[in-house]
């Protein structure tokens, strides 16, 4: 059975995904910090011979490291990885703590570039392999006042470094960019947002093609959102 890791697994998109990879025949990796929830969705899935959980503050590089072993130990392999982990704020630069602000951004880019650091020597030494991003929407225009945009900008930059210096094959990667959607992420959910499966469902298509074909991008709205 081919083996999915998923950080920021607990809730919203990598919860959703977890069910549509386990529903396809995969196994999955639960990491988060929040092990009762990851726990209570390990035990939904089937338990330790679908679903792993395993405690991961991406920020944390011993963590990280981790996180890829306890996959190894438990299932043989790692053929894809989902850096999924990441959180937003309020608009405005006059917005939100200081404090907030650096876990996000080390949450959102350095927790990212780790999980890659902590994966890429195992699909290295396999030659084969699967990164999945979560970038947004808003890593591709300029919000106002957003310095969640900025981080989902480097994450949208990271995704295209990781590609080119991964492109002496093997390795494929693909930059999920969601527009708004109906998780935990937002305190007053949008209206028409996207549902956590309505992007699962393009992550799974990512994931099931051939190893010939990479998707280098899936770029996804609500039918009524306009940017």
């Amino acid at each position: 059975m081919p083996v999915l890791a998923i950080t920021g697994a607990s809730t919203g998109i990598g919860a959703a995904t977890a069910r549509h990879a386990v529903e396809a025949g995969w196994q999955v990796v639960l990491g988060a910090r929040s092990m009762d929830k990851l726990e209570a969705l390990a035990d939904e899935l089937g338990g330790e011979a679908c679903a792993l959980p395993v405690r991961l503050d991406v920020t944390d590089w011993d963590d990280q490291r981790e996180f890829v072993r306890a996959a190894i130990e438990a299932y043989g392999q790692v053929d894809a990885m989902f850096a999924n982990a990441g959180f937003g704020a309020k608009r405005g630069f006059l917005e939100e703590s200081v404090e907030h602000w650096k876990s996000m951004i080390d949450t959102n880019i350095y927790g990212c570039a780790l999980t890659i650091r902590a994966t890429l020597p195992h699909f290295r030494e396999r030659a084969a392999g699967h990164f999945l991003l979560t970038s947004s929407v808003a890593g591709r225009v300029n919000l106002p006042g957003s310095l969640y945009s900025a981080t989902k900008h480097a994450v949208t930059a990271m995704g295209h470094s990781l590609r080119a210096e991964v492109a002496d094959g093997g390795i494929r990667v693909t930059l999920i960019e969601p527009g708004a959607v109906d998780t935990p992420f937002f305190e007053n959910t949008p209206d028409s947002a996207l549902e956590a499966d309505d992007v699962a469902r393009s992550m799974m298509f990512a994931l099931t093609q051939p190893p010939s074909v990479e998707i280098n991008e899936i770029l996804i709205r609500p039918a009524r959102q306009a940017t």
